[in-house]
This record gives C-alpha cells, sequence and structure tokens, in this order.
C-alpha cells in the first residue's frame, strides 16, 4: 500500500492558510468572504463544504486528493443527495468560482461556464420535487452517464439505456442501474419500490432478462430493442404514474 504524503507536503499553501475553505476564501479575492463554508473536524486541509443559498441544493462538498494535487467537488440535491454536478481540477482558482456559482444559485449550465472544469452530470434540479420530472431528469443522467462510459462494453450498455427509454412503458418508470443491470422502481429515490424485470448486459453483444428480486435469468436476446420488448410484456398490468419516495 501506498502511504500518501503529509497534505502539509503536498499542499504547502493550503497548509499556510490553516484551512482548505480559508484557502479558497484567500484564492477567490473576497468573493467568497461573506459565503458560510466548514470542514471537517480532522482533515482541514483536505476538505470543505461551500453553503447554498437555495434550499434544494446541499452544500457543495470540496475534496483535495491524497496522492496528487487535484481538487474535486461533488455537488448534489438536497432531497435524495444525487449528483447534478462533479469535476476534478489542479486549479483551486477555478474550484472557487464553481463554489460561488453554486452558493449563489446559478443554472447548473451556467457554472460550468464560469468553471469548465465542471461536469454536468445530466441530472436537472426540481424543486417541487415532481416525481415524473425527477424519473425525466434520472433518464436523463442515465443517458449522460451512458454516453461517456470508457469501458469496453459502453456500446451494448448505451444502446439497451437508449432502447428502454425508447419505449413509453418504460421510460414512464424510475430507472436505477448497477454494474450494468437496468431496473426500474415505481417510486423515485431515497423509496425505491422495484418492479418488473431487470435487464442485464455483460457482454459487447449479449442481453438477458431477469426478475428484479430472483435474480435468474429468463431469457438471453441478440439485441438491446429484443430485450426491452420483452422486458415490458413481464410488466405488471394496471401500474399507477411513478409517485415520490420517501
Amino acid at each position: 500500500m501506498v502511504i500518501p504524503p503529509d497534505p502539509a507536503v503536498l499542499y504547502p499553501d493550503i497548509a499556510a492558510h490553516g484551512s482548505l475553505s480559508a484557502a479558497l476564501r484567500a484564492v477567490a479575492g473576497g468573493r467568497l468572504d461573506s459565503i458560510p463554508m466548514t470542514g471537517p473536524e480532522l482533515g482541514l486541509l483536505r476538505g470543505a463544504k461551500v453553503g447554498c443559498t437555495l434550499v434544494h441544493r446541499r452544500s457543495l462538498r470540496v475534496s483535495a486528493r491524497h496522492h496528487e494535487r487535484r481538487w474535486s467537488i461533488w455537488g448534489s440535491d438536497s432531497f435524495a443527495s444525487m449528483a447534478l454536478i462533479d469535476g476534478t481540477t489542479d486549479d483551486l482558482a477555478e474550484v472557487a468560482e464553481a463554489a460561488r456559482a453554486w452558493h449563489d444559485g446559478a443554472e447548473l449550465s451556467e457554472i460550468r461556464r464560469a468553471a469548465p472544469f465542471v461536469h454536468l452530470t445530466g441530472r436537472f434540479e426540481v424543486p417541487d420535487l415532481d416525481p415524473a420530472r425527477l424519473t425525466q431528469s434520472e433518464w436523463q443522467h442515465l443517458r449522460t452517464e451512458a454516453s461517456e462510459l470508457e469501458y469496453p462494453w459502453r456500446p451494448a450498455y448505451q444502446a439497451l439505456v437508449e432502447a428502454a427509454h425508447a419505449e413509453p412503458a418504460l421510460r414512464g418508470l424510475y430507472p436505477l442501474t448497477s454494474h450494468g443491470v437496468l431496473s426500474f422502481s415505481t417510486t423515485t429515490r431515497p423509496g425505491l419500490s422495484l418492479v418488473g424485470p431487470r435487464l442485464v448486459t455483460d457482454d459487447v453483444d449479449r442481453y438477458s432478462l431477469a426478475m428484479t428480486v430472483a435474480g435468474e435469468d429468463l431469457a438471453q436476446f441478440a439485441t438491446a430493442p429484443e430485450a426491452v420488448a420483452a422486458a415490458v410484456h413481464l410488466l405488471p398490468d394496471g401500474l399507477a404514474s411513478v409517485a415520490l419516495g420517501g
């Protein structure tokens, strides 16, 4: 195991200010002075949280890497803590720009314009927690994520996500994925209620169908549309609109 260097050695400028929060204020030239910021009791040189004026956003988390001089950000909603933005940079001034825009309630696209290292996850903000809009947001995130993956099976996974999204019966359900498995819920996060089969891709040209609870393979398919069509036939009758999961 490689032991990380002392943060005071890797980040001497941060150590000189006493905390990452103080260093952010300094590099911002006064633009963050009135903004609430906190840091962990341990590791003040490596972590900071920047408050936000919008109640539907959590504080922006800023963290320093352990083995290289870089900073990462994570900005999520306050209901289910799902990432709206993230990103990594070696420029602390860029982090300060993103922090200021996040705090001020700037649109997500505006935050990216202010700090180009910011990555948009595809989710959009739903302040009123409308379940239908939350479902649309999660589908947009999955499609964005699928288009950006670098794994060898990315084309197969992306084809599965796109085929499922093109099917109205599945597009109306709240989607979630894990390790190439696409599942569906009749409620949004954080209180999911899984329903119907799950769709799996574990190879570049193979798709399978499994039941959500048992997890047993029901059939295999050569194309994503075929697997999606089979999944639709296994959905329960009379599904209601997606509800808020609390």
